[in-house]
């Protein structure tokens, strides 16, 4: 073991370091602080039965030689938390047969009014001129209609230019909902009416801009339309 020398200076700085922390606490401060001064018994019976609470299994140690020493180490173990358990299963939604036993997507009759869906319009309205980033005049056709593809279209005017169904020619509406294969539209007479995507063809005007959609290439969701890349065709027919 190799032995350690202290200079004389050393040393009576270690022994007034010590001296000044065992020193008492002077009568100035005892109302500051708010402490009272304790006898030495009281003291060392207090450091006795502090080392005993804190030491695990104070039963192995000698006290008297470990208050001796010149620091304490007391352990300190944290508490383990309690593991809960996880759920593996996620909650389960409803599957297509179940959605429709419940009725989700029909709309009540009473709720089939064009005038109930004009805010929907409106807010469709400014949702579109803001997507075109303002549709100004000066704005191209070609970017407009790219964005009108990748909108969410709840909201708009639809307007059946043509279709091989003579007898959906004509009609207009405010499109209410969509689905992979048809639209649903109310019209200004409050009937509500189920229009096939495919085969026809559907104009939408906003602010003086009269877009064509072709529904038979426009089968899609309306959450998985705006994924999808759509490719520039020369001709499409019905």
């Amino acid at each position: 073991m190799r032995e350690v020398f202290l200079s004389p200076w050393e040393r009576h700085g270690l022994m007034d370091a010590e001296v000044l922390v065992q020193a008492p606490v002077p009568h100035v401060l005892e109302k500051v602080l708010g402490v009272e001064p304790q006898a030495q018994s009281k003291a060392a019976a207090f450091t006795k039965a502090f080392l005993k609470n804190s030491i695990q299994h104070p039963a192995r140690h000698d006290l008297k030689s470990m208050l001796t020493r010149k620091a304490v180490i007391l352990g300190y173990i944290r508490p383990k938390k309690e593991k809960t358990k996880r759920n593996s299963k996620k909650a389960k939604g409803l599957n297509a047969r179940q959605k429709k036993a419940m009725k989700i997507f029909q709309l009540k009759p009473e709720h089939q009014r064009y005038e109930l869906f004009l805010p929907l319009q409106e807010l469709w309205r400014q949702y579109i001129i803001e997507l075109c980033s303002g549709l100004k005049p000066t704005s191209s056709p070609q970017f407009v209609q790219q964005k009108l593809l990748k909108a969410d279209l709840h909201g708009a005017i639809l307007t059946v230019v043509r279709s091989k169904c003579p007898s959906y020619v004509g009609t207009t509406g405010i499109l209410v909902q969509e689905f992979k294969h048809v639209f649903k539209i109310i019209t200004k007479e409050d009937k509500l009416k189920v229009i096939p995507k495919r085969n026809s063809v559907f104009a939408v005007e906003i602010n003086g801009f009269v877009s064509h959609i072709f529904g038979s290439k426009f089968e899609q969701r309306a959450s998985e339309r705006s994924a999808k890349k759509f490719k520039v065709r020369g001709t499409i027919d019905l």
